[in-house]
């Protein structure tokens, strides 16, 4: 029976690749995959796809700010994201007599668009295979900065499977991006952190951007006189909706995966990582909502830092529920076995899985203490200022240029501050800290400040009762002997210390990631029915799969398809998250859908949310969703609660990523925000 349980989880979690739509392509080498894709229903060549000879999809997809995609949906440089994505920048533009995250915001003409201060959008240039360079002793900078030659370019040379292959990404970024469009929040994020994560799913995650241009077409800083940028590929729109067993493909830049970790590492993040970070976050989260829902000016300061706390403490839960569903360590453990026995004999291979297991075991309490490190102190931000202008100063070349610098670094920060939270969230955060460190851990000077001060509530008191930084008329002249200061000091060493382990993942840990190369090697050579792709990071990608639901328990299937009738179910004028826009319930009342009207099940109305197979991670947010055809038919924004523990193991009976379909997006930006004007710079299809 032990041996019969043994396979069962080897063909349940690692033969199905072949076979599901697991998976997170090179565009470059999307040739290898098109037969698969053509019999799944894509109609489309792999040039289609990625070219350099010719315009090509990797032409209307952009990496949007720091971690989100985009797409280009006409030639005028008009472009599509995540509402989500494009929250932080809505906030920017955002007063208490505009609040454009409330009530949305929409240009009716090119003038009225809002220009975004610091916000980027970068396209792919092109992408090579620079291995045997790599390999031949040439360096990965060298090759990347010679590489970084054309107007507003940069490139990078990106280790994919552990460092056995080496990629060079060439990218232009452009610096003039303008807001066209956001519904109101009530739509964009409808449902709020209660919803995230979560099917059935009614969001309108969507925010429009425009991109413009300078002189040739090229990259340039903002300007009246600039021009939108005209992109040499752009996606038509599909007006003709999904259904179950659709072909869908989402190109995109995913964050990061951990696909390969071995069983160590999935039961530190199951058992220690995850729980500690989610209690953390859940006891700050308490302490903002709670400001929140007392003043409005609150609500809109700490509107982005609420949701960028949640995004992550939700998944983490649906994460660790997933990975233990799945029993994950435990398959885990039994490939291992079994792979183990085949490399018994190979002198190559034979200890790497020892090493793995006695360096992770090394790297284990670092790599905690680096994470309660940033999830607890690093949750004060009266701390995390003092620091940075701590920084600033011991780089700045005279006392006038910090003084400058500081000031202005200072008035950003206090636009969305409050001390009162903030006080809060120290006195939790600082005796989590000290609750939770390893034995000898804390700093011996925290300690004495700490007992000097009668405790832990008496000192965080002093600190907030006596700190100037965070005061309207900070002087940068008193930072050094300001008390926040003072601990931002204390606590450098430990800082330093934490650098050194702050790596992207529990695989590119350096005494751990030595084992890896050769481990992914190993993999690929004895699991030959595998399908391998690497890890995502941050690198255009490909996935694929088809329009579908599941079977979320028992007896209880989740439809792929939600409509506007589940916006009005929940829709409730007492709870902001869900207070819709009375225009939106008029347009329900009369079944005024006109043209954006479909047929979803055994009623007329307006589809919202669709679900389907694609693998993605963070950083698809924001993705185009292309049909077989090529053109858009949704905005991929998140995953299903279920499914979070993708990044590390893949699970196609119930993993599914959720999108605004694009006619829910259509209907909202020519019924609720009246910019039907912009729909006729799209290629409706």
């Amino acid at each position: 029976m032990k041996k019969l349980f043994t396979l069962l989880l080897l063909c349940a979690c690692f033969l199905t690749p072949i076979h599901a739509d697991e998976g997170m392509w090179l565009p470059s080498l999307i040739g290898e995959r098109i037969k698969d894709m053509k019999r799944k229903g894509f109609k489309l060549s792999a040039e289609d796809i990625y070219s350099i000879n010719k315009a090509s999809m990797k032409d209307a997809v952009v990496q949007f700010g720091g971690g989100c995609t985009g797409e280009f949906v006409s030639k005028e440089g008009l472009l599509l994201t995540n509402h989500h994505c494009g929250y932080g920048s809505i906030q920017q533009l955002s007063s208490v007599e505009h609040d454009y995250l409330t009530d949305g915001f929409w240009a009716l003409s090119r003038e009225q668009e809002l220009p975004v201060p610091g916000l980027t959008v970068s396209l792919l240039v092109k992408m090579e295979d620079v291995t045997e360079r790599i390999n031949k002793g040439e360096k990965a900078a060298d090759i990347a900065k010679a590489a970084a030659t054309g107007e507003g370019y940069r490139a990078s040379v990106e280790p994919m499977y552990y460092g056995n292959q080496h990629f060079l990404f060439v990218y232009q970024t452009y610096r003039d991006v303008r807001l066209v469009g956001a519904p109101p929040s009530s739509i964009g994020k409808f449902g709020g952190d209660t919803d995230n994560w979560i099917w059935p799913r009614h969001t309108g995650d969507f925010s429009i951007f425009r991109v413009y241009a300078g002189e040739d077409n090229q990259p340039a800083d903002y300007s009246k006189d600039n021009k939108p940028y005209q992109p040499k590929r752009h996606f038509a729109v599909s007006t003709k909706g999904v259904k179950e067993g659709d072909f869908t493909m989402i190109y995109g830049f995913p964050g990061n995966t951990q696909e390969y970790v071995t069983s160590d590492a999935v039961e530190y993040v199951a058992e220690i990582s995850d729980p500690m970070k989610i209690d953390l976050r859940t006891q700050r989260l308490d302490i903002i909502s709670a400001a929140q829902a007392e003043d409005v000016a609150v609500r809109i300061q700490y509107a982005s830092k609420h949701a960028s706390i949640a995004n992550a403490w939700k998944k983490w839960q649906g994460e660790v529920l997933g990975l233990r569903r799945l029993q994950t360590v435990e398959s885990k453990k039994a490939y291992e076995t079994e792979f183990a026995a085949w490399a018994a004999d190979k002198p190559e291979y034979k200890d790497l899985l020892a090493n793995m297991s006695v360096s992770y075991d090394k790297a284990k309490k670092e790599y905690f203490v680096r994470e309660l490190f940033n999830e607890s102190l690093g949750g004060i931000e009266a701390l995390s200022l003092a620091n940075s202008l701590l920084t600033m100063k011991s780089r700045a070349k005279d006392a006038e240029i910090f003084a400058k610098s500081a000031k202005a670094s200072h008035a950003g920060f206090m636009k969305n501050y409050s001390v009162a939270i903030d006080r809060k969230i120290a006195h939790a955060m600082l005796a989590e800290f000290l609750k939770r460190m390893p034995e000898g851990g804390v700093p011996e000077a925290l300690t004495a400040a700490i007992e000097a001060k009668g405790g832990v509530a008496a000192y965080v008191d002093y600190l907030y009762d006596n700190t100037k930084i965070t005061s309207p008329d900070f002087d940068p002249a008193t930072l050094e002997s300001d008390p926040m200061a003072e601990l931002a000091t204390i606590l450098t060493p430990m800082r330093q210390q934490i650098a050194k382990v702050a790596y992207r993942n529990l695989s590119n840990i350096p005494d751990v990631e030595q084992w890896y190369r050769p481990y992914m090697r190993a993999l690929r050579e004895w699991d030959k029915e595998r399908a391998f792709y690497p890890d995502a990071n941050f690198t255009l990608r490909v996935a694929y799969g088809k329009v579908a639901g599941y079977e979320y328990a028992d007896g209880e299937y989740h439809n792929p398809v939600t409509s506007i009738d589940g916006i009005i179910a929940k829709d409730d004028p007492n709870i902001y998250d869900y207070n819709i826009p009375q225009s939106l319930r008029d347009i329900y009342a009369r079944k005024d859908y006109g043209r954006w009207a479909s047929q979803i099940g055994d009623r007329e109305s307006v589809a919202v949310c669709f679900l389907a197979t694609n693998h993605t991670s963070g950083g698809n947010s924001g993705s185009p969703v292309i049909n077989g055809k090529g053109e858009l038919i949704g905005i991929n924004f998140d995953r299903t609660w279920r499914s979070t523990m993708s990044d590390i193991e893949f699970d196609p009976s119930i993993c599914r990523n959720i999108s605004v379909d694009i006619r829910y997006v259509l209907f909202v930006v020519d019924r609720i925000g009246g910019a039907s004007y912009l729909l006729e710079e799209m290629d409706l299809k």
